[in-house]
């Protein structure tokens, strides 16, 4: 049995400035963009992985969720505390500088860890904690 990864899910709270940011800062490519019930959902992904979809998200896509629900979700996805994702790269330090240089939120610089990558984290537009690792030269 071969079991892969085909979709992961961000909540966004603004899916154009969440475009803007993953295709135009990270270089991922817009796969699908739909609209439901006054949501909508867009998937992204990089182009060098055409079978692995990320789906940005409103941050409850639920059209029977209570406002109350609502409002508990956009308030965790303000403070930062819902999804983060680990990207990979094969240049930590120019990744780095390319998203710094877009006016993403730096969390952390890029740093050698002890479990065998250099990495460094940002902010999405939305308050989602993103990664960025490569893995060291042995």
């Amino acid at each position: 049995m071969d079991i892969k990864l085909s979709q992961c899910f961000i909540a966004v709270d603004d899916h154009d400035k969440a475009i803007a940011f993953y295709r135009d800062v990270l270089g991922l490519e817009v796969r699908n963009d739909v609209g439901f019930e006054g949501m909508r959902w867009v998937t992204v992904g990089s182009p060098s992985q055409p079978d692995v979809d990320i789906v940005l998200e409103p941050p409850l896509a639920d059209p029977n969720a209570s406002p109350a629900d609502r409002q508990a979700m956009a308030e965790l996805l303000a403070k930062g505390l819902l999804r983060a994702v680990i990207f990979r790269t094969d240049d930590c330090d120019a990744t780095f500088e390319r998203v710094r240089a877009a006016g993403a939120e730096v969390l952390q610089e890029p740093v050698d860890q002890p479990y065998g990558v250099r990495d460094c984290a940002f902010r999405d537009p939305s308050g989602n904690m993103l990664r960025f690792n490569q893995p060291r030269k042995q």
